[in-house]
């Protein structure tokens, strides 16, 4: 399996898009959502985490009955919540990217992202952070350090 594309987010809606595309692979053929992915960006207004955050019952709905995307509703929901969080933590912290360099090391990233983000696990957060190009340990040191029951299972073709 090939690594992801790297990205340099210049808005916050590029951060928003990398977890969005993390939270819908986690337990999902990861070729499944880049199928669908040009859905995902037109249903979510081009990750805007503003439009997103606000977001009625009315438009959850509307998007869980969309069949351009996943239609998880609870994946959907975390979506709106995580997009709130991160307009909260990029206006507390000046950026995003701001945010994710205030902690002291990786791990510190990772469990604070777990905490704050729905459905963002330690492989979605590695995930992330890969992608929007902060620094991160070799994928293999990272896996070893996880205890053998948290380790995500090897995807098939």
């Amino acid at each position: 399996m090939e690594a992801p594309k790297r990205v340099k987010p210049k808005r916050l809606n590029d951060y928003l898009e990398v977890m969005t595309k993390a939270v819908f692979q986690a337990g999902i053929r990861w070729r499944v959502i880049e199928v669908k992915w040009p859905g995902f960006k037109g249903a979510f207004f081009d990750f805007d985490p503003e439009r997103i955050a606000r977001l009625s019952p009315r438009e959850v709905d509307a998007l869980a009955a969309d069949t351009r995307i996943v239609r998880n509703r609870r994946k959907i929901e975390a979506t709106v919540e995580n997009a709130a969080t991160m307009l909260e933590l990029n206006a507390e912290h000046g950026s995003f990217r701001k945010y994710l360099r205030s902690h002291g090391d990786f791990a510190s990233t990772v469990s604070d992202l777990k905490k704050r983000f729905r459905f963002v696990g330690d492989t979605g957060a590695y995930y992330v952070l890969y992608v929007v190009g902060e620094e991160v340990p070799p994928h293999e040191e990272v896996m070893a350090g996880m205890p053998p029951a948290r380790r995500p299972k090897p995807r098939g073709r």
